[in-house]
């Protein structure tokens, strides 16, 4: 082996774990939850010989006797735990399924030869074709059903999209409540973090380490920890109620916990450090004769801020703007804690999909949603950046 071939397996040796974590501990969880989300072939797994037999049906009327068979069989030798979530499925399309499924699955066991099952009088509803579109429709192992319903749609009898009955589901809603909180804590953090910035930028010495450390001393700390505390300070009883009244600025408590307020205020101090840090680092690299030369050559100090040290701070604020946004769209533990039922985010309900239900899908059809978000913000953002710094005019 040459020197120049033994080079270059030593270097794919070193960076081979690189690759093995990223694979194990992010490309492999992102594939599951994107298979998860598309992917569902509990009908087709539990009725295998339905699924082949309904495959030539044309959805008018009932189904061939040769249908009523293969149901009758598959029925009749699947298990409960293979029959189960297909009961969930059928049912989730048509209420009612599991009890008609129940029933089938009981006289196809009770009958020696399946042939000699009559359908109608198992149940009438057999004779509804909805309830065999249903089966037909299910016996993909891939479909869109779940990513439609994670914002309210539907396919109709005739395949085409269409919206849910008002009521029957919030995802479209959450989806744009999370949204909206998301930007509203990413400017909240931007009018408190660039003049911080610019202000630790502008200092030199033990000043500039306080204010950085004060900016990176929360990071340290537990994510829970400083909710809890933001929990404990916000209350009528709280820390910030005792003062206003205490100072006479109010004569009683202020709402500020399990609601909007408590949200942003203790998002917006849980997410500054991400928008202080990398606008300091832009405006720390900005010479500081630049804004002396604008005041000799006569601007104000506001002009000189619009027309020098904003345009050139940009990558920076676009940096914190997106790092902000995009953790703020998946945060559970703050809003869940201080937050009202009408401010829980998307993360929420994928938790609730996730944990109470066992809805995998959905699970993973919300988190598909926010992974699109963030990858679209993510090259927007490298879009920016590449166009090259803004001109100072």
């Amino acid at each position: 082996m040459s020197r120049e071939s033994a080079g270059r397996l030593r270097a794919a040796a070193l960076v081979a774990p690189m690759f093995l974590f990223l694979a194990i501990f992010f490309f492999w969880p992102l594939w599951t939850m994107v298979s998860v989300s598309v992917r569902d072939d509990a009908i087709s797994s539990a009725l295998p010989l339905t699924a082949t037999a309904i495959d030539e049906w044309d959805g008018e009327g009932a189904p061939g006797r040769d249908v009523e068979i293969a149901l009758l069989t598959d029925l009749k030798d699947a298990e409960a735990s293979v029959l189960g979530p297909a009961l969930r499925r059928l049912n989730s399309e048509i209420a009612g399924f599991r009890s008609l499924l129940g029933k089938t699955a009981s006289a196809a066991r009770d009958a020696d030869d399946p042939a000699t099952v009559d359908f109608g009088a198992i149940d009438p509803r057999w004779e509804d074709p909805r309830f065999w579109a249903a089966i037909a429709n299910g016996t993909s192992a891939y479909t869109d059903r779940n990513i439609l319903a994670s914002l309210d749609l539907t396919r109709n009898a005739e395949g085409a999209i269409e919206s849910l009955p008002e009521g029957s589901s919030a995802n479209r809603l959450i989806i744009w409540r999370t949204f909206g909180i998301a930007g509203l804590i990413t400017l909240c953090t931007l009018a408190i973090g660039l003049p911080y910035a610019m202000l630790a930028a502008a200092t030199t010495g033990w000043k500039r380490n306080a204010l950085l450390l004060a900016v990176l001393l929360p990071l340290w700390t537990s994510l829970l920890v400083r909710t809890a505390a933001w929990f404990i300070l916000l209350q009528d009883q709280g820390v910030i109620n005792r003062w206003l009244i205490d100072l006479g600025l109010i004569d009683g408590p202020l709402p500020l916990i399990f609601n909007r307020a408590g949200v942003i205020i203790a998002m917006t101090h849980v997410l500054l450090p991400f928008m202080v840090l990398p606008i300091y680092s832009v405006i720390s690299t900005i010479p500081k004769s630049l804004m002396p030369a604008a005041a000799s050559m006569g601007a104000s100090p506001l002009r000189a801020f619009w027309r020098i040290l904003l345009p050139l701070s940009v990558p920076g604020i676009l940096a914190g703007s997106l790092l902000v946004f995009m953790v703020a769209l998946g945060y559970y533990i703050t809003p869940a804690l201080v937050g009202g039922p009408n401010d829980q985010m998307i993360s929420s309900i994928i938790a609730f999909y996730a944990l109470q239900t066992a809805n995998w899908g959905m699970a993973g059809a919300l988190g598909l949603i926010l992974l699109v978000v963030t990858t679209v913000l993510y090259l927007l953002y490298g879009r920016l950046s590449r166009s090259g710094a803004p001109t100072v005019t």
